[in-house]
C-alpha cells in the first residue's frame, strides 16, 4: 500500500492490532494509541512500505522503512557493528520492520511469517532489522522461531532500557554471524567500509 492508502485505513489496522495484542481494559487503549503513533511516524519516512494480508476481511499487515545509507540508524549500538551489516547498510539493502500484525485466528498462524518475508523480498532488501524490548520474551522467541538472529543491543531515547537488535537475512544472504562476515582488519589498506507459526499477537518494534 502507498502512504495515502495506509493513512485511509489506519483505524482498521489499529482495530486489528487491538484484536491481536495481549492486554485488557485501558492497557489495550494505550497499545492502540501507540500503534497509531508508530504508523503515523513511519508513514512520513522516506521509503515507507506496508503490506496487507486479506481473506474475506483484513487478516494482517506488516510495515516499516529502509535504513538510511549513512548508518545513523545504528547510533547507540553497543560494540562494533558486524562488518556485513555495515556493507548492506551502505548499499541501501537494510529494511527496518516496525510492526507485524496478524489476526489471532488459527487459520492465520503463518501470516506473520509470510508477510515479513514477502515485504523484504518485494523491496529487494537483503536484511531485515527490528528492535524488541528486553522484557518481551514472547516477541523475541517468536522472531527467533522465524529465523531472526539477535546481534546485540542499542540505546534509543527517551528511556534507559537497551533494546535488543534482531536481524533477518533474506534467503541467499550470508548470516551476520558467519565467519565470512567477521569484522576485517581495518589497518589493511585494501579494506573499505563500503565494499561490496504466527504467534497470536502482534509485535511492536521500536523505529
Amino acid at each position: 500500500m502507498n502512504r495515502g492508502q495506509a493513512e485511509a485505513l489506519r483505524e482498521n489496522f489499529a482495530d486489528l492490532y487491538v484484536k491481536s495484542a495481549i492486554g485488557a481494559g485501558g492497557g489495550k487503549y494505550r497499545d492502540r494509541e501507540g500503534f497509531l503513533r508508530r504508523l503515523a511516524g513511519d508513514i512520513r519516512r522516506p521509503g515507507f512500505a506496508l503490506l496487507v494480508a486479506e481473506t474475506t476481511t483484513l487478516a494482517g499487515c506488516a510495515f516499516g522503512f529502509p535504513v538510511g545509507r549513512d548508518g545513523s540508524w545504528w547510533r547507540g549500538f553497543a560494540g562494533p557493528l558486524p562488518w556485513s551489516i555495515e556493507q548492506l547498510t551502505a548499499a541501501g539493502r537494510v529494511f527496518a520492520l516496525t510492526q507485524v500484525v496478524a489476526h489471532p485466528h488459527e487459520q492465520n498462524r503463518d501470516i506473520g511469517d509470510r508477510l515479513q518475508e514477502r515485504l523484504l523480498a518485494d523491496l529487494d532488501a537483503s536484511l531485515g532489522v527490528t528492535l524488541v524490548p528486553p522484557y518481551d520474551r514472547a516477541a523475541r522467541t517468536a522472531f527467533q522461531s522465524w529465523g531472526w538472529l539477535e546481534i546485540g543491543a542499542i540505546m534509543r531515547l527517551p528511556g534507559p532500557v537497551a533494546l535488543r537488535v534482531l536481524v533477518l537475512p533474506v534467503a541467499g544472504v550470508p548470516r551476520p554471524d558467519s565467519p565470512a562476515h567477521s569484522t576485517p582488519d581495518r589497518t589493511d589498506a585494501g579494506n573499505s567500509p563500503h565494499s561490496p507459526t504466527l504467534v497470536p499477537r502482534s509485535f511492536p518494534c521500536k523505529p
